[in-house]
């Protein structure tokens, strides 16, 4: 049963320094948030409310309003409004637009404001419509564990109460509310499954509730445990990373089960089941280009690099002295001269800081080109030697520790670093 004792004693699980905390409550104006209102303000603590005003129910959006309006000022809480107007195009899924624009209003409102939490009014039914639509569509275990009860800033304290149990509160309480009457229709998923499905579930057992908020609490812990697993996984494959590339141990990688394979990638941003299946059948320099970015084949190695295009994409290799690399390409830099075998490059120590870096190209970098005259824009230095587009998104820098730009890996070294006879010289070897 909902009260104020057990909602403040659940509270305090989810929330165990909420007195010092500052929350932003997403008041609509129906049973739940009003409920959730109520109950925040038996707290104690700083609170401010938020409401979106859509304007697509004519009066009734009005009244909403209305209705939170006065109840914030009658109790003195801080009342922040968002009217949606014609430039918030609404797009054909009305229930996608008005989410994104209230999150967006919400989070703008916590970041000016410095509030720590959001807190919505989610309860056990909303739970249970989530579960079901993520069951007809097939979702794996995080689909299935539904809303998280504390994530992101956003706090879901009525999680673990029906609906019933916020309505008897409201009137016991005598909280005004509103009722969305488009609740009552059926054109909405959720809404059939409240309508249809729920009371029939409801009949099942005389606990219903109570098991079916043990069972999600089951599956999280699961989702948990299995997270930690991946992350454990991930690291033992895991040959170098940063936050958005990935070089992966092919043959590690392949030992893993189907959906450890499924749960790695996922991880990293790549949930396309499709693209992992062709990675083992395929040769070296195989390239995919996927939604979520590009993942290479590189001898026993994956590489996975976010924003599609790795001409867009900006990020660095460290490189140790003596020791030679095979990603991006082979190289070697060594502080001694190998016998028999001549250096592409000799680059003169005192002139440069180390640890060297390889890194890609930016915008409007230039660099002096050995055998040429002055600077050149690298830009220019491509069109120049005919270097195709396709070709410049494996190209390479070669860096020291202050960014100054040894020369382009392959191609040509900086004349301003050139090894000097009478001082140390690093030998680089491709």
């Amino acid at each position: 049963m909902l009260s104020k004792e057990n909602f403040i004693e659940h509270f305090a699980q989810l929330s165990p320094d909420f007195r010092e905390k500052n929350f932003l409550l997403a008041v609509s104006g129906g049973a739940d948030s009003m409920v959730l209102l109520h109950l925040f303000l038996n707290l104690n603590i700083h609170i401010e409310v938020a409401h979106v005003n859509y304007h697509l129910r004519g009066e009734d959006s009005n009244l909403d309003q209305k209705l939170v309006q006065d109840f914030c000022a009658a109790h003195a809480v801080k009342f922040h409004l968002y009217e949606a107007v014609s430039q918030d195009e609404k797009p054909k899924n009305i229930e996608i637009w008005a989410r994104n624009l209230r999150y967006k209003f919400f989070f703008d409102l916590l970041e000016k404001h410095s509030l720590d939490y959001l807190a919505t009014a989610h309860h056990l039914n909303d739970q249970l419509e989530t579960f079901l639509i993520h069951l007809s569509r097939g979702s794996g275990i995080t689909g299935l564990s539904g809303i998280p009860e504390n994530k992101n800033q956003i706090l879901r304290p009525l999680l673990h109460f029906t609906k019933k149990e916020i309505y008897n509160y409201a009137q016991k309480n005598e909280i005004p509310f509103r009722e969305d009457r488009t609740n009552a229709e059926d054109h909405f998923l959720r809404n059939r499954i409240r309508h249809h499905i729920t009371p029939e579930l409801e009949k099942t057992h005389p606990a219903f509730w109570v098991n079916f908020d043990k069972s999600i609490n089951f599956l999280n812990q699961y989702k948990s445990f299995i997270e930690s697993k991946i992350l454990e996984t991930l690291n033992d494959i895991t040959l170098e990373s940063n936050e958005n590339q990935w070089i992966i141990d092919k043959n590690k990688l392949k030992t893993l089960s189907n959906i450890e394979q499924y749960e790695v990638f996922k991880k990293l941003g790549f949930p396309n089941v499709l693209e992992q299946k062709k990675l083992w059948g395929s040769e070296n320099g195989k390239k995919f280009i996927a939604e979520e970015g590009t993942i290479y084949l590189h001898q026993n190695k994956i590489i996975l690099l976010k924003n599609n295009t790795i001409e867009n994409f900006n990020y660095s290799i460290s490189l140790e002295l003596n020791k030679k690399i095979n990603f991006p390409q082979n190289l070697l830099i060594a502080d001694y001269k190998i016998a028999d075998v001549s250096p592409d490059w000799e680059i003169d120590l005192k002139k440069i800081k180390l640890p060297l870096k390889l890194r890609k190209p930016e915008n409007g970098e230039y660099f002096y080109p050995k055998g040429m005259q002055g600077k050149k824009r690298i830009v220019k230095f491509f069109r120049d030697e005919r270097i195709p587009i396709f070709a410049r998104s494996n190209i390479w820098l070669l860096v020291d520790a202050e960014n100054q730009i040894l020369g382009i890996l392959g191609y040509r070294q900086d004349s301003r670093f050139v090894g000097n006879e009478s001082n140390e010289k690093l030998y680089v070897y491709l």
